[in-house]
């Protein structure tokens, strides 16, 4: 095994452990991925029966792109991880990494038919980069495949109608900061509502400046590209509550 594809095994270990600790996690349901770098389309996807809260980087799945299982293991994997993820890294060369969660808040907005609006600065952030994918039932036809790829597009976020979250990013770090986004945003929203009140509306200008100044701020020219200063935080705070995803 190389250093290239270790790294990406530590990275995405840590990255099921993060969504475990900001309460993301599913049991052993839903999935994350990363595409191992270089020339043979295999990825990295998490094995049947192991928490996130324990994955380590040696429990990870390779894969290649025909779903057969690279590594020396006796676990299987989920196929509706299998195809939803292997449709990402087929469609999206760029995609390092692709996440997916069910959460209450994820879901919560999910299940409505406006899906996320405009009503916050931290749905602004994310708004422009994200698209919707309609339910078609737990995800074990493969054929679904083109239309994820489809309604993707090349954007970071898909809201999966009555399913819940999926972010994209080059690497493990920004798919876990736009999922971070998304699902935040999505909880002030169900926070809002719960409350009942009449929302104050944000004008359609002030939603366009507000949407390409996050754009930028976000960007590799930007004061914060998306994941470069989170990443290394988040990874000290998991050494000190919840080491050993490294092995």
């Amino acid at each position: 095994m190389d250093n290239l594809e270790w790294k990406t095994r530590v990275d995405l270990a840590a990255a099921f452990r993060l969504v475990d600790l900001y309460g993301w996690s599913d049991m052993l349901a839903t999935h994350l991925s990363a595409r191992i770098p270089g020339p043979s389309d295999h990825f990295l996807i998490n094995p049947m029966g192991v928490l996130f809260e324990e994955m380590t980087a040696s429990d990870l799945i390779k894969l290649d792109i025909d779903g057969n299982i690279l590594s020396d293991t006796s676990r299987s994997v989920n196929p509706a991880g299998y195809t939803i993820h292997s449709a990402i890294h087929i469609g999206r060369k760029d995609a390092g990494c692709v996440m997916h969660t069910h959460t209450s808040a994820g879901l919560g907005v999910a299940t409505q038919k406006d899906g996320l609006l405009p009503l916050t600065q931290m749905a602004l952030a994310v708004i422009a980069n994200t698209g919707y994918h309609d339910y078609e039932g737990p995800a074990f036809d493969l054929e679904e495949r083109e239309r994820l790829i489809s309604d993707l597009q090349n954007l970071n976020i898909l809201i999966l109608r009555n399913h819940g979250l999926l972010t994209v990013g080059k690497t493990v770090a920004e798919a876990f900061m736009w999922m971070y986004r998304a699902e935040r945003a999505c909880r002030f929203q169900l926070s809002f509502q719960k409350a009942g009140a009449e929302a104050q509306q944000i004008s359609k200008s002030v939603q366009e400046v507000s949407i390409e100044r996050a754009r930028k701020a976000i960007s590799s020219t930007g004061h914060r590209p998306i994941g470069d200063f989170e990443w290394p935080a988040l990874i000290r705070k998991l050494h000190r509550q919840n080491p050993g995803f490294d092995q």
